[in-house]
């Protein structure tokens, strides 16, 4: 699976840009791609800040992680702004009957695809060496354009999860 996504983030915002990751409880289907793409395109195109219009990026990676970003060197972005695109983020959970808020599932790259895996189940899927401290780990936390290209996809040992896991990997 190759996991290098810089040629699909927008290279002309500046890398402190504000990044939100949404992680789907599923894969989206093709049809359901396209018809968000409409959505996240059009969402970008009129997402404003008091008035000022928000230099936006959104897209669907990997048919399963929703990307908005944002780039504040010309306007900031205000919680209203925030809370447009949260809006938009619900109505596509709803549209397609996913969860989009739920941070309780970590996402892994096993076997070159995508599994989500609950939190509860961690220890578990460690103890019985389904993940090791080598497996790709989706750091949804990362919360600039910089840490999405350097620390968005990472070994489990080099995200937060190696903390909590220190004695058992």
């Amino acid at each position: 699976m190759n996991t290098d996504i810089t040629a699909h983030i927008p290279s002309e915002f500046d890398d402190n840009s504000k990044v939100w990751i949404y992680q789907s409880s599923r894969l989206f289907l093709m049809s359901e791609a396209f018809e968000m793409e409409d959505m996240l395109n059009n969402f970008v195109a009129n997402w404003k800040s008091h008035g000022d219009t928000v230099k936006g990026f959104a897209n669907l990676f990997f048919g399963q992680f929703i990307i908005l970003m944002a780039d504040e060197t010309q306007s900031g972005v205000s919680g209203c702004s925030t809370d447009s695109s949260v809006r938009l983020i619900k109505e596509i959970e709803q549209k397609f009957n996913v969860d989009l808020f739920n941070r309780q599932n970590l996402a892994f790259i096993l076997k070159d695809k995508i599994q989500l895996l609950p939190l509860p189940q961690l220890n578990y899927a460690v103890e019985n060496n389904f993940i090791n401290s080598d497996t790709l780990y989706f750091n949804n936390i990362v919360l600039t354009k910089k840490e999405l290209l350097e620390k968005w996809i990472v070994p489990v040992k080099e995200s937060w999860l190696s903390k909590k896991l220190s004695a058992k990997i």
